[in-house]
């Protein structure tokens, strides 16, 4: 075989010593395949350096093995580590990615109209992009899937993941009292945003279990200059002893704030981050945080959404969270 000429189904068949027919029902995921023919077929494509040609795919199968994405902004890290997991997640299920990211004045209709038009069999919307999602009508002829949205919206014709953003932020906001403090003061993400409003939601319930005063919410964008900039009439009362950010961004520009105003972290005020990122660890001092799966998270949006695609099936999922204890959270210090 020439080097210069792009390995064919042929090919395949003759490296496995399977039929065209095997190799065509191999690479369009047919479960009339044995494992072991299966193996031997995947093992020749690979030898051979074989690739489906997505458009002669589409042809036969009326579908192009590419899935879109709406995301509102890249940004932030949250956006960015969910990209990343959901392009690696269908990857390997060999579908190809197409990103579009919405303009400050755009609805979401448009974007739904740009990947209808690159013939994507399905859409994931990302995290601030689900309000719009759930305000617009849902593609009828695309599979969608919603991550972050509630889960008991009335009749969705989505499918729903979500992380445990509540769960989290109660358990890191339980946690600050259980040293001692007697509130927590939330530094809140937009509004507008759904995670935001289940991280706002755990934090109120345990402060209401634990009859803990609700001080006044300050509101950041996710960016940690918004952070510092909420914090700094935090830092400036020292009857403020615990905060919880509701993203690891925001923590680090309200840490920043403190040691501003010469307040030490933790040993003056305790700070917990939500996120987990990859440099949370790295932060002075290390970031106590609650971890969100993004790469179980992507994986799990991306099965739903191929279901969606293969079977019309609808899933609703919630991902759990976990609290990491670092250095950031110290008991109440003894004046207080």
């Amino acid at each position: 075989m020439s080097e210069q000429r792009r390995p064919s189904m042929a090919d395949v068949a003759r490296r496995a010593g399977v039929s065209g027919q095997t190799v065509s029902r191999v690479v369009n995921a047919s479960p009339r395949v044995d494992p072991l023919t299966r193996a031997r077929v995947e093992a020749a494509m690979s030898e051979l350096g074989y690739r489906p040609h997505r458009a002669a795919r589409a042809l036969r199968t009326g579908r192009t093995q590419t899935i879109g994405l709406v995301v509102s902004t890249l940004a932030n890290v949250g956006n960015s580590r969910m990209l990343q997991a959901v392009a690696d997640a269908a990857a390997s299920r060999g579908y190809a990615l197409t990103v579009v990211t919405l303009g400050a004045a755009d609805g979401i209709g448009p974007a739904f109209e740009q990947l209808r038009e690159q013939g994507v069999d399905g859409v994931v919307v990302l995290n601030e992009a689900s309000v719009l999602a759930r305000d617009a009508p849902a593609p009828r002829d695309l599979a969608l899937v919603v991550v972050d949205a509630p889960i008991d919206d009335p009749g969705s014709a989505y499918s729903i993941v979500q992380s445990d953003h509540a769960g989290g932020a109660h358990a890191a906001t339980a946690g600050l009292l259980a040293l001692g403090h007697r509130t927590v003061h939330l530094l809140a993400g937009p509004a507008s945003s759904f995670a935001a409003g289940e991280r706002e939601r755990g934090w109120r319930l345990a402060l209401t279990e634990d009859r803990a005063e609700e001080p006044e919410i300050v509101r950041g964008d996710w960016t940690a200059a918004s952070g510092h900039a909420a914090a700094e009439a935090l830092a400036a009362d020292p009857a403020v002893t615990a905060v919880f950010a509701a993203n690891d961004q925001m923590a680090l520009g309200a840490i920043r704030a403190f040691a501003e105003a010469g307040r030490r972290v933790p040993e003056d005020v305790s700070v917990v981050g939500f996120d987990d990122i990859a440099d949370a660890a790295d932060y002075r001092p290390p970031l106590t945080t609650v971890r969100q799966d993004f790469d179980v998270l992507g994986e799990r949006a991306v099965a739903a959404l191929v279901g969606g695609i293969e079977d019309g099936s609808r899933r609703v999922e919630t991902v759990p969270t976990t609290l990491v204890t670092r250095s950031s959270a110290a008991a109440l210090p003894a004046q207080h």
